[in-house]
């Protein structure tokens, strides 16, 4: 009996998956536009592995950026759309659609000046990324121009730009100005190394972060997410954590 306890027991202290976002709101999943899914067989296994993972619902965010993806409305809704057929087809029963990660450059402000539609995880919530390289000039004055445009920006992995790690009043400042913050479940992972899931950590005893959102890419991405879940601690944090991707 005492053996029978403890197994029982320790069936408990596992999460058994991520159906408590129900939702994901960063991804790469229209095959051959970005550095994500290059085929839609691998996109229909992703879709079906996030699906088993327990999400109900996928925002695919396909990169916009001016010097290395150029891509558009049109070309990632058309992607979208084919994406949508297949998944019908296929019988996989998953609300799938798409917005755009948006690279904070010259092109994101020239479309923001002239006017042209964005897209937006829902309503006019926006997601942005910065350079990994370096913080934007004048970033505060950038987020206030797309800002007066109406939207709300999401701001994605905020733990992984390594020049706010020495300056975590950084992360404050940008939920100061109004913006909300994305993390990475890879983060909290290791996918990215010690440091930058350290990072996470932070922002998450901090409450600092609004969306937990995968970025997957490819099938290792979802190996790693199948190891995250092994991590009891990380999990019941995660679990309880007032995440708002049921919102979108």
């Amino acid at each position: 009996m005492s053996l029978s306890f403890f197994k029982n027991k320790s069936s408990f202290l596992t999460v058994a998956d991520f159906s408590f976002l129900e939702t994901d709101l960063h991804s790469h999943l229209i095959p051959g536009i970005d550095d994500g899914s290059p085929d839609m067989e691998t996109s229909l296994s992703l879709i079906a592995s996030l699906h088993n993972l327990g999400y109900k619902k996928i925002i695919t965010t396909p990169h916009i950026m001016q010097e290395r993806y150029r891509n558009n409305p049109e070309i990632i809704s058309q992607g979208c759309l084919k994406v949508q057929q297949e998944l019908k087809a296929h019988d996989i029963a998953v609300d799938f659609r798409a917005a755009a990660e948006h690279l904070l450059d010259p092109g994101l402000l020239e479309r923001i000046e002239r006017d042209e539609p964005l897209l937006t995880l829902s309503g006019k919530k926006l997601l942005i990324e910065f350079s990994f390289l370096a913080p934007p000039v004048q970033l505060h004055h950038l987020l206030y121009q797309i800002q007066m445009k109406g939207y709300e920006l999401v701001v994605a992995h905020p733990e992984r730009y390594k020049y706010f790690h020495d300056k975590p009043e950084k992360y404050q400042e940008l939920i100061d100005v109004g913006c909300e913050l994305q993390m990475n479940l890879l983060s909290l992972a290791g996918h990215y190394g010690k440091g930058i899931k350290k990072a996470a950590l932070k922002l998450l005893e901090n409450q600092y972060v609004s969306y937990l959102g995968t970025d997957l890419h490819h099938q290792r991405h979802i190996e790693e997410l199948h190891q995250l879940l092994k991590d009891y601690h990380v999990m019941k944090r995660l679990e309880e954590y007032p995440w708002k991707n049921k919102l979108l």
